[in-house]
C-alpha cells in the first residue's frame, strides 16, 4: 500500500485531497493545527500539531512517504491578506513551515513533494488591466507581488526548486488560482469571494442589496475544488515536469458578474452596494497553455456548475445554524 502525507489536512483543499487519496487506496496521514471544521477527516492517522515546530515536523515525518503534499500555510481571502495587519505573521508562519517540512523530508530521503504556491505571486504591474491580465508562468520575473503573502509564496517556490537542484529531490510547484467549493471557509473574515458572495446572497431577500468591495469590475477566475485536486495529483506524479505551473480556470469573470451568476442560481433579484474594501489586483486569470502542454490536461468545468454546488452547501450551513440557534433559545 502506498502512503501519503497531507500537510494542512484540516483545511479546505487538504480535506478534499485526503478523500481523493483514500479513494485511490493510499494510507494517509494528515497534519494540521486544527481539525477540519466541516467534515470528519478520512485520514488513517491525523496529527494535531504545529508545523512551525521542528520537533512536530520530525515526529510527523517519522517514515518515508511515497507522496507528500504541502498545503499548510497562513492564508485567507482579501479581507485577511490585503489589509497589511497580518503581514509579519503570514510571512513568518508560512516560510517557517516550508523550511521545516523540506528539511525533515530531505533527512528521510523523501523525494516526491507537492508545494501549493499561489497566483498572488505574479507581478502587480501585469494585472492592472482587468480585461487583459498576464499570468503566464514566465511573467513572474521581475518580481513585484502586490502583497507580502505573494512574496512569501515566491520565496518558497524557489526554496523547493533549490532542493531539487541541490539534493536530487522531485518537488513539484503549482500556482493555485482562487479555489472554491463545498466544505471551505464561508464566514469569519478568511473566506474568499465565491464563498462570501454565496453567503451574502443566501442571507438576502429578493430586492435587497448586497455589499461588494470596490466597483465590482475587478476580474478573477475561480477553480472548483475537484479540478484543483485532479491537477495537483497529476502534477506530483508527472515523471519530469517540476513547474511552477498554474492550476486554475481560464474562465474569467468580473466580481459583478460573479454576483449575478450566484443570484441567478438562488432565484433572487438583488442589487449591489459597492463599498470600500481590500481589493488586490484589478485583474487575474489563469493562463493554461503550459499545463495543457506539459500535463495534457487543463480544468474545463464551467464556473456556474461549481457555484451551484457551493451555493447549495453554504445555504445548508446557514439553515443548520438557524435551527441550532432556535433550539438553544428553546432550551434557555
Amino acid at each position: 500500500m502506498k502512503s501519503a502525507l497531507v500537510c494542512g489536512a484540516g483545511g479546505f483543499i487538504g480535506g478534499h485531497l485526503v478523500k481523493r487519496l483514500k479513494r485511490e487506496g493510499y494510507w494517509v496521514r494528515g497534519v494540521d493545527v486544527k481539525f477540519h471544521e466541516h467534515a470528519e477527516t478520512q485520514a488513517d492517522d491525523f496529527v494535531l500539531g504545529d508545523l512551525r515546530d521542528q520537533t512536530i515536523c520530525r515526529d510527523v515525518i517519522d517514515q518515508r512517504f511515497d507522496e507528500v503534499y504541502q498545503l499548510a500555510a497562513d492564508m485567507g481571502g482579501a479581507g485577511y491578506i490585503f489589509t497589511g495587519e497580518h503581514d509579519a505573521e503570514i510571512m513568518h508562519n508560512s516560510a517557517t513551515i516550508n523550511l521545516n517540512i523540506l528539511e525533515a523530508c530531505r533527512k528521510r530521503n523523501i523525494r516526491n513533494i507537492f508545494y501549493s504556491s499561489s497566483a498572488c505571486m505574479y507581478p502587480e504591474h501585469n494585472q492592472l488591466d482587468p480585461s487583459n491580465p498576464n499570468c503566464e508562468e514566465s511573467s513572474a520575473y521581475p518580481a513585484a507581488p502586490d502583497s507580502e503573502y505573494g512574496w512569501e509564496k515566491l520565496f518558497s517556490e524557489r526554496l523547493y526548486l533549490s532542493y531539487n537542484r541541490n539534493y536530487g529531490m522531485r518537488c513539484r510547484v503549482a500556482r493555485y488560482h482562487n479555489i472554491f467549493g463545498p466544505e471551505g471557509t464561508w464566514q469569519g473574515g478568511k473566506e474568499k469571494a465565491p464563498a462570501a458572495i454565496c453567503r451574502k446572497v443566501a442571507q438576502a431577500n429578493s430586492g435587497d442589496a448586497i455589499e461588494i468591495w470596490g466597483d465590482g469590475e475587478q476580474t478573477r477566475s475561480f477553480l472548483y475544488i475537484d479540478e484543483c485536486i485532479e491537477g495537483t495529483v497529476r502534477l506530483l506524479r508527472h515523471p519530469s515536469f517540476e513547474g511552477p505551473v498554474n492550476i486554475g480556470s481560464d474562465e474569467m469573470v468580473s466580481i459583478n458578474q460573479l454576483v449575478d451568476i450566484i443570484a441567478d442560481i438562488s432565484g433572487k433579484s438583488l442589487d449591489k452596494n459597492h463599498i470600500d474594501g481590500p481589493l488586490g489586483v484589478r485583474g487575474r486569470n489563469s493562463d493554461n497553455r503550459l499545463i495543457k502542454e506539459k500535463l495534457g490536461w487543463a480544468p474545463n468545468l464551467p464556473l456556474q456548475n461549481g457555484l451551484k454546488e457551493t451555493y447549495s452547501w453554504i445555504s445548508a450551513q446557514l439553515q443548520r445554524n438557524s435551527i441550532e440557534q432556535v433550539q438553544k433559545l428553546e432550551l434557555a
